[in-house]
């Protein structure tokens, strides 16, 4: 009855391999090269929880529907350990119609870790349901927004597709493609003026190797690129669908309308549309011609998202938001000191703490992530952050660069969002009890409540560099944390180092 978490996929997984896929053969499978780098991001694939317990036990319901889809609801829970808000995408397998779509979303999902992206959390499971546990955005839908005000101002636009086509980078690089974008699929996180987005439901999403093009049909007819209804098509399907939001943010109305379906499908297919000019006269040239890059009918010739984001419109809007004073770049470097001294399994559980965090917990640090990241990938460099915080005094520049480099534990030069907010985070929230609890289960495969050597062979190995990892260094690690000295860590031992608390 179990379909997903005794599934092929998913079964045993947190204790046979570190890969998010155990077959070989799974068109989802992360082949991680040989690193002799310890890779702090990728224990963020295993923070997502394949949970045993039952879900009413660690989650407290609220009969408020958020929403609803074709496979059960969605609905706001509160979790009876952290206090934590929380959504509940609940699944009757009853409607599942594609077991190895809804297997997929799921393993996607967990490979994301953007600012605009939803966060899947925890995996739940009984007879009749499957719980996705999700990060919680109750500022409503775009669509919703798009009815209330009718069109935006070119600002206004310029911050929701500067978020979606962010997050569009950075799933491109991994050869992710949606397949669904629409309105209805974004949400905002709260109901600030200024709330952030997040690109939801992830179910029609597929990887896409370069050079290779994918012949199922699916998407929504105002949205969908007229390349899939000829049934050949690659990841630019989504800056197509990018583009016709962007065009129904600024007028009001979709590109390809219609009175049905079948209207507006043959309006695709023929990939014709106007501006005109009663609603689009005040609109700027480079506003529409960003519009038409992205609507470009022939997909091998339409602009890529990294054009995108470095076209002259985002470039006439585009301006830190965040101005990186002295006393922040002063703040951050202390916090970058602080991690740095950090012992290896300290740092994971910090980074595993930093990715169960809410937008509220995380404040002006996501501000600050999109501050430093240029060109707006969802993703740092260390030149990013160095050109931001250096201060042309040598002796400083050269321990901020050598800083910089202790952050970027794989050794790709590249620094994710989770690991940015575990180097930055306030060390005050390590000091709840429940928090630490949460960390030390992801360490914990088995259950029993110590974190045995070879458990933490299978952390740091990821399957793919256990090369790196010698008896003696495991051992080392266990002795950093093991006061007592009998070869494990218990939960006591644990939250000792987590606190700072000394024997």
């Amino acid at each position: 009855n179990r379909i997903i978490l005794d599934s092929k996929a998913f079964k045993d997984n947190r204790l046979k391999g570190r890969c998010s896929v155990s077959s070989n053969e799974d068109p989802l499978d992360n082949k991680l090269n040989l690193s002799p780098y310890f890779d702090r991001s990728q224990i963020i694939q295993e923070i997502i929880l394949m949970n045993n317990d039952e879900l009413s036990d660690v989650y407290e319901i609220d009969r408020y529907k958020l929403g609803k889809g074709s496979y059960g609801n969605v609905v706001k829970a509160v979790s009876k350990r952290t206090g934590q808000q929380r959504a509940i995408k609940i699944i009757e397998k009853k409607k599942i119609h594609n077991i190895e779509r809804l297997k997929r979303e799921i393993l996607i999902m967990k490979q994301m870790d953007h600012p605009n992206i939803i966060k899947l959390y925890e995996v739940y499971e009984d007879n009749e349901k499957l719980y996705l546990v999700l990060e919680l955005c109750d500022g409503g839908e775009l669509f919703d927004k798009i009815v209330k005000y009718g069109s935006f101002s070119e600002y206004e636009a310029y911050k929701i597709m500067k978020q979606i086509f962010s997050a569009l980078y950075y799933c491109h690089s991994k050869n992710i493609m949606h397949r669904d974008l629409k309105p209805e699929n974004i949400l905002y996180v709260d109901n600030t003026e200024d709330s952030p987005i997040q690109i939801i439901d992830w179910g029609f999403a597929s990887k896409c190797m370069n050079n290779h093009n994918l012949k199922s049909v699916v998407g929504t007819p105002y949205y969908i690129a007229p390349e899939i209804l000829r049934g050949k098509y690659d990841k630019r399907c989504d800056i197509w669908s990018s583009g016709v939001i962007m065009y129904i943010l600024l007028c009001g109305y979709p590109p390809f309308n219609g009175k049905n379906n079948d209207e507006i499908l043959k309006k695709v297919e023929k990939g014709e549309f106007v501006f005109d000019s009663n609603y689009w006269a005040r609109v700027s040239d480079d506003a529409k011609d960003l519009i038409c890059q992205c609507l470009n009918y022939n997909y091998k010739e339409r602009i890529d998202v990294e054009q995108v984001l470095k076209h002259r419109w985002f470039k006439k809007f585009k301006s830190n938001n965040l101005i990186i004073n002295k006393t922040l770049n002063k703040t951050l470097i202390e916090k970058f000191k602080e991690f740095h001294k950090l012992c290896k399994i300290k740092k994971l559980a910090v980074t595993c703490i930093a990715y169960q965090l809410n937008e509220k917990d995380i404040g002006k640090l996501k501000k600050t992530f999109e501050a430093f990241d240029h060109n707006g990938d969802g993703v740092l460099t260390i030149s990013e952050i160095f050109q931001c915080l250096k201060v042309n005094d040598n002796e400083f520049d050269r321990e901020l660069y050598f800083l910089l480099k202790q952050l970027d534990t794989d050794g790709n030069g590249l620094i994710d969002y989770t690991e940015f907010l575990a180097a930055c985070l306030d060390h005050s929230i390590f000091q709840q009890d429940v928090i630490c609890r949460n960390a030390f289960n992801v360490f914990d495969l088995d259950g029993d409540g110590v974190i045995t050597k070879d458990e933490l062979f299978k952390i740091l190995s990821f399957s793919a560099v256990q090369v790196s990892f010698s008896k003696e260094i495991i051992e080392n690690l266990i002795k950093e944390v093991d006061s007592n000295n009998d070869g494990f860590i218990d939960y006591d031992e644990f939250y000792k180092m987590m606190t700072g608390v000394k024997e």
